[in-house]
């Protein structure tokens, strides 16, 4: 439902006589499409702007596809979520009016940039302020992972815990490790920064470049990853060079006692590899809150694992940090359309 219609019906009761100018003057606003429920900091911004007509899919799943590319149509902006492919199948359905997408999401690979780009469109997107949040969940299950707390509770509710025994769930620790990080950005350092206090040895990273500005606050050493960390977290984004690099090449490489974890995309990972480093021993372990395809079916051999911990892409997943996404990619939208800078836009 167009959200002018609310408006409308008050005025209505309050004003007939001024209905139908009232209707022109919402009709002429900016038509934009919400594809999702999205947290109400957000939803806030474009009702209280004056500045837009918008309709929203008012559910947590996402729409059926042929549904949103007949709801896109005619649109000035759609502000969207990861799950919805933005591609030029979509953008042709909008059609010409179409000039900004802001996806509520610090990563673009649902989003086709060509063809964006193409067609001077602008997008905006979410990075920072997800940044603590997302730091947090990933020692959380770094945590969970290499100290094997899944399987620690599982073996308490089943009955598994008997008499104390000296090597019973015995896992690994954080103190004097070296610490590897795979594309050393904002939540790379975000993790580091948590992790010194457990006294950590050494942080080592890799990345497209040496990036020692961001090194530097971590004290972090530009190094090869493999060989030397006990614990190995993936921060980098998912692009053409990164889709799968996390494989067979690299798992052989690590140590026995190494904790993989993955909290960027699951497409950096190929899984299959994954599952033979896990059940063969190459690794001791992973936690994985992003997988290929999400949600992973349930009869994924991964899941067989004791020693794969798998989240349902919940890295974000805090109410303060939902909103400030939903608030900031409302905020991105209403400037785009504006013609005006936006507070974060990806530059195409």
């Amino acid at each position: 439902m167009w959200c002018s219609r609310t408006a409308l019906g008050r005025l209505q009761r309050i004003a007939p006589c001024t209905v139908s100018g009232f209707h022109r003057a919402m009709s002429m606003l900016p038509k934009v499409f919400v594809t999702r429920r999205v947290p109400p900091d957000g939803l806030d911004i474009l009702r209280k702007s004056g500045q837009v007509q918008f309709e929203m899919w008012d559910s947590d799943d996402p729409m059926p596809r042929m549904e949103l590319l007949k709801k896109v149509k005619g649109c000035d902006g759609i502000l969207c979520v990861l799950t919805e492919k933005i591609d030029a199948q979509l953008l042709e359905a909008a059609g010409p009016n179409l000039k900004v997408v802001s996806t509520m999401s610090v990563g673009f690979d649902h989003l086709s940039l060509d063809e964006l780009k193409k067609r001077e469109i602008r997008v905006g997107y979410t990075p920072d302020v997800l940044t603590d949040c997302v730091a947090e969940l990933t020692v959380a299950l770094l945590l969970a992972t290499s100290r094997r707390l899944i399987e620690a509770t599982h073996e308490a509710k089943t009955g598994g815990w008997g008499t104390w025994r000296t090597l019973w769930l015995c896992g690994h620790e954080l103190a004097n490790s070296t610490v590897g990080i795979l594309g050393l950005g904002r939540i790379g350092v975000a993790i580091a920064e948590r992790l010194k206090p457990f006294k950590v040895k050494k942080f080592i990273y890799t990345d497209v470049t040496p990036r020692p500005e961001l090194a530097n606050m971590i004290e972090a050493e530009y190094d090869k990853l493999a060989e030397q960390s006990d614990f190995l977290a993936v921060c980098c984004a998912l692009t053409p060079e990164t889709h799968g690099i996390c494989n067979f090449n690299l798992f052989s490489k690590m140590k026995k006692n190494a904790i993989f974890i993955n909290t960027s995309r699951g497409g950096v990972v190929n899984q299959e590899d994954l599952y033979e480093a896990l059940s063969t021993g190459l690794i001791a372990g992973a936690g994985l809150d992003v997988t290929t395809p999400e949600p992973l079916p349930t009869h994924h051999p991964l899941y067989t694992l004791k020693n794969c911990v798998i989240l349902p892409h919940i890295a974000s997943a805090s109410y303060t940090t939902r909103n400030a996404m939903s608030a900031l990619a409302a905020n991105n939208l209403l400037a785009g359309l504006r013609g005006e800078p936006m507070p974060k836009e990806l530059k195409l």
